[in-house]
């Protein structure tokens, strides 16, 4: 993967400065199309092209997207393409694979693809050898992992772990609770896996009650150690252990307690042996470090060998990334249909319809990934955006939704693209269940793109013996106008290996659309404001006496005195 890299080019930052985007000539180009395109249907562009769905898919890395349900033609995705080129993304491509500091705002690197990628010995950044570092922490891994797994990592009292509780917020949460559940079926019985993030003690509280002092291990993860939430939570874990492990001493601590962070002071002080603190680097945004030990659940759920297929997952979908041509790329192809459908068509949000139950949480992870990655409003040199960046993110496993939100999609006002994910050959061995389930996945697609007209609704009532009168009460009511995006993703089956292409395929996705879009994908400023209010209300909230005079609006300043009465 890093045949270039290993040469040693000197590495350099592309030109950031871009003009505005909907100035460009591609993007007039493409706003010149759309408006030749718009009012032509999916049905009509499948009627036209018996051999769409061959024209329209490839593969990739283990996965397979068919994107023909799309309201593109040959001629779109030539303008698609050159806008990507105009927006200089196979130099920054290079440039974020090379450890160029494209992070502008926090002059970092951007390398969680060095994460997964096999040693190499050049990959060098500020003097630090990248590849022989993540390498190290990787060994680590393997051997505390293992250690936990076969019994030999002991608790206080001699007794093997049975319970492990992962204690962390954001991408040290939502990270390793998504593969865990997805990769249930490489999961032993008598190894469980809790996941706690929410300050809500009722988080917290739900899993203790769950499990016993004795036999619990709790990973504290958070890079500096002083995120709020994870430190509240992490403290009132450990107050647990002390009053409720019968005999336990402070000393006791680091038989249950390891972290993940780069605070050795911090997690010293809080009485976890240092040698149980397993790093990771400021060039991994949170919600790109699920490779790195923030991975650590996952490999102490699945073991050191599956977590490794993971992470080889991944890379294949990288090395994909990095050296596949634009036309034939599965991540870019991806990103380019948002971009169409977010600046052109002006959809405001994208569902996620996971076929496949421990893909459950795969919907909320993206969220994060896509929705704090590019839900941006200023560009990379500061100017206030011209043209729309990242759409709403949302959905859930596809059956449920089919019985909940999926009648707005098919007939709601506003038009949705969605991504169905799914898998040909089930995890379970209950007949039926998968013909099943994909039949109703591909049904869906269908149906959104067809949809039923009035002749055919009209027709089909008729054909029922239906009176006139009700025919044309019910007609409008029946009518499914269709025309209505998709794209669909397939995988042989939920493997470490191909869910790790999945999550590497959305995360190039993300980084095409933020260079379109011009702008930072890996800062997130946006969170900050939220969180210094809070620990002012927090500090007003338990001061005694009540502060005066505070500076908050009437609606905030009343429901502070209202808490304040309750609390006290």
């Amino acid at each position: 993967m890093y045949s270039r890299i290993n040469s040693r080019p000197t590495i350099k930052t592309p030109d950031m400065s871009q003009p505005a985007l909907n100035t460009t000539a591609s993007f007039q180009a493409l706003h010149a199309h759309y408006a030749a395109i718009k009012e032509t249907s999916l049905r009509e562009l499948f009627a036209a092209s018996p051999s769409r769905f061959e024209q329209f898919s490839l593969k990739a890395a283990g996965l397979f997207l068919d994107y023909a349900k799309n309201n593109v033609t040959a001629e779109t995705m030539g303008h698609l393409f050159a806008l990507a080129r105009e927006r200089q993304l196979e130099p920054r491509r290079q440039a974020m694979f090379a450890g160029a500091k494209i992070n502008t705002t926090e002059n970092r690197a951007v390398l969680h693809t060095a994460l997964r990628a096999p040693q190499q010995p050049a990959l060098e950044l500020d003097g630090q050898q990248v590849s022989a570092d993540v390498h190290a922490v990787l060994e680590r891994v393997q051997t505390f992992s293992a250690a936990v797994r076969s019994g030999t990592w002991l608790g206080y009292t001699g007794k093997p772990i049975s319970d492990i509780v992962n204690i962390g917020i954001g991408g040290s949460d939502l990270g390793p609770k998504m593969v865990c559940q997805a990769l249930r079926p490489y999961q032993r019985a008598d190894l469980k896996l809790h996941f706690v993030s929410n300050v809500d003690g009722d988080d917290l509280d739900a899993v203790l009650q769950q499990v016993d002092p004795q036999t619990t291990l709790f990973v504290i993860a958070s890079k500096t150690f002083t995120t709020a939430e994870t430190m509240m939570n992490a403290h009132s874990a450990r107050n647990w252990f002390l009053q409720n492990a019968a005999g336990a001493q402070e000393s006791d601590l680091r038989k249950h307690f390891v972290a993940v962070s780069t605070n050795v002071e911090g997690v010293t002080a809080f009485g976890i042996d240092a040698a149980n603190m397993f790093p990771f680097w400021d060039w991994v945004g949170g919600r790109y470090s699920v490779w790195s030990s923030i991975g650590l659940p996952v490999a102490l759920a699945v073991g050191f060998e599956q977590f490794s297929e993971f992470l080889a997952g991944a890379h294949a979908m990288d090395r994909h990334f990095q050296d596949a041509p634009l036309e034939q790329n599965m991540p870019v192809i991806l990103a380019l249909l948002g971009v169409w459908y977010r600046n052109f068509f002006d959809y405001r949000s994208v569902s996620i319809a996971p076929y496949h139950q421990d893909l459950g949480n795969f919907p909320s992870y993206l969220q994060q990934l896509e929705m704090e990655s590019n839900g941006k409003r200023v560009s990379l040199d500061g100017r206030t955006l011209e043209a729309e960046s990242c759409p709403i993110i949302w959905g859930n496993v596809g059956t449920n939704g089919q019985h909940a939100y999926f009648q707005l999609l098919h007939q709601g006002t506003d038009i949705t693209p969605v991504d169905f994910i799914a898998t040909l050959h089930a995890s379970h061995q209950l007949p039926g269940h998968q013909a099943a389930l994909l039949a109703n996945c591909f049904a869906q697609s269908e149906a959104l793109m067809r949809g039923k007209h009035a002749d055919e609704v009209q027709a089909e009532m008729q054909a029922k013996g239906m009176p006139a009168d009700q025919v044309t009460a019910l007609l409008p009511h029946r009518i499914f106008p269709g025309n209505r995006p998709s794209n669909t993703i397939l995988m042989e089956a939920l493997t470490p290996a191909s869910l790790g292409a999945l999550i590497a395929l959305y995360e190039h996705k993300v980084f095409v659309q933020g260079v379109i879009w011009d702008v930072n994908s890996f800062d997130q400023w946006g969170v900050e404001l939220g969180k210094v209010l809070a620990s002012n209300i927090l500090g007003e909230l338990t001061a005694a006496p009540a502060p005066q005079g505070n500076a908050h609006d009437s609606s905030t300043s009343g429901l502070i005195a209202m808490a304040r009465r309750a609390l006290s």
